[in-house]
């Protein structure tokens, strides 16, 4: 055979074959996408309770990993162990790998399936006049492409992006979940040092009511104190114990909330003595409020793939209104004898290409069309509200952030003056010079500035996880810088 007509039959087969690919996806009927017009404030929450820290840095919450923003050390081994062990942060990772795996089937459909197929026969039969007979064989192979559709108004593509989208609005899912792992992790780490303080404060409480219940009790027989006064010390004193057995149910019950989030006993080597000991738990940077911060928040992030999403799905719906062009093709070479069929072998090949034209589906195209319009609308609000959602949790950060050194100064005061007050209550009370009201008034005075003092050291550290995880912390960083 002329080589030159050889050539010419390559070119047939690798045309059929190749059309499929030149001939799909011509157009898109995807809306233009433009992110929807916000309702939050342009600029920053302003009043009094917004202090601007004058600092200027050019390190971020969304650029600073949780291993560096964790200053302590034992914190940092929890929160490891949380992010390794967490049961809701592998929910979340089997839901990425689950919408990657989604998004590779449906870009399959983008290009044909190329099988290739080796076939024969090999029969016996009757060759002419009488009863001679002759044995034939027949041997092909060929590769094919088999309906495949070609793409002509992009509802593959729309499609493909669709899922895409979907696959992405689910990292962005598992990156927020990794932020609230964190942020639980922290905030029950730091609600059981909490805990621990109030339940040493209330200790030390019952046995100083103790100690006055029984200089009282000594008043009363040397007849210089009234039942009065002994009932109203012992009300302080069982009013002390109550605490005490409450306090250490909270620690109990803190210490299993924390192993439950982190997904595995904590060694008690690496719970909190108390919050009073932690000292720069947490590296501070400036933050303020920028259309970048809440713009590239996972949930914001999350929720603007699933406003994509949709919106590819209306180009997938409009394209069910126009025909789609189906391909099935084959080509090969055929031979009598297996052993010359891919050199001397005929070629073969057959073409079948068909139409498909929507006259009448009982009004299921449009009303999938006004589906996903009416799903792209329900996106757009969600975006709008993850977005005021956002403002709102930085703008409240922010406000706690400007206001809580100075209660923690004046709460500080507050115990010294408190402690002050009952020490000479105390010593007076010992030596006759006043009455025990006085006395009591003073040690639940410094009882009650104690425990705030906690609480306000409790909002300190609080404010400080709270402001990490609203501000995106670590979002703007690689996986491989994130693995610590």
């Amino acid at each position: 055979m002329p080589l030159k007509k050889k050539e010419n039959k390559m070119n047939v087969k690798l045309l059929i074959l190749c059309v499929p690919m030149l001939l799909a996806g011509c157009i898109s009927l995807d809306p233009d996408y433009k992110r929807p017009d916000l309702s939050t404030p342009a600029t920053s929450p302003q009043g009094e309770a917004y202090v601007s820290s004058g600092k200027t840095t050019d390190v971020s919450y969304r650029d600073t990993g949780w291993y560096d923003y964790i200053q302590d050390a034992k914190l940092r081994q929890v929160v490891a162990m949380s992010l390794d062990s967490s049961r809701d942060l592998r929910e979340a990772v089997a839901n990425v790998k689950a919408a990657r795996a989604q998004y590779g089937e449906e870009r399959s459909n983008l290009f044909p399936t190329i099988n290739a197929e080796l076939s024969g026969s090999r029969s016996r039969s009757l060759s002419g006049e009488g009863n001679k007979t002759a044995i034939s064989s027949s041997y092909e192979g060929d590769a094919s492409v088999s309906s495949f559709e070609l793409d002509l108004f992009g509802k593959n593509q729309s499609l493909t992006r669709e899922q895409y989208e979907t696959y992405l609005s689910t990292l962005q899912g598992a990156r927020s979940t990794r932020l609230t792992v964190l942020y639980n992790t922290v905030d029950y780490w730091l609600t059981l040092a909490a805990d621990r303080s109030y339940l040493a404060v209330a200790k030390e409480t019952a046995e100083s009511a103790r100690q006055s219940l029984e200089v009282t009790q000594a008043q009363l027989r040397h007849g210089t104190a009234s039942m009065v006064d002994v009932s109203s010390a012992d009300t302080t004193y069982q009013s002390a114990l109550a605490d005490v057995a409450s306090y250490k149910t909270s620690v109990a019950q803190d210490k299993n909330a924390l192993d439950l989030v982190v997904g595995k006993t904590v060694p008690d080597a690496l719970l909190p003595e108390g919050i009073e000991t932690l000292s720069h738990a947490f590296r501070e940077i400036p933050a303020g409020v920028s259309s970048d911060v809440l713009m590239n928040r996972p949930d914001v992030l999350e929720a603007e793939h699933n406003l994509k999403s949709a919106n590819a799905s209306i180009g997938a719906a409009r394209a069910n209104f126009y025909p789609s062009i189906s391909l099935t093709a084959s080509g090969g070479a055929a031979s009598s004898d297996l052993s010359s069929l891919f050199k001397h072998g005929a070629g073969v090949w057959s073409f079948s290409p068909s139409i498909s034209l929507p006259i009448f589906s009982g009004g299921y195209n449009t009303s999938q069309l006004n589906y996903t319009k009416a799903q792209k609308e329900y996106y757009v609000a969600a975006y709008d509200k993850a977005v005021q959602t956002a403002f709102q949790e930085v703008a409240n950060a922010l406000a706690r952030r400007g206001t809580i050194n100075d209660q923690l100064t004046g709460q500080q005061n507050y115990v010294t003056s408190a402690q002050s007050y009952f020490h000479l209550s105390d010593l007076r009370y010992r030596n006759g010079v006043d009455s025990w009201l006085n006395a009591l008034i003073a040690q639940r005075t410094l009882y009650t500035a104690r425990t705030s003092l906690i609480s306000t050291q409790q909002a300190y550290y609080e404010n400080l996880i709270t402001l990490y995880k609203v501000m995106g912390g670590g979002t703007a960083l690689k996986e491989s810088e994130i693995k610590h």
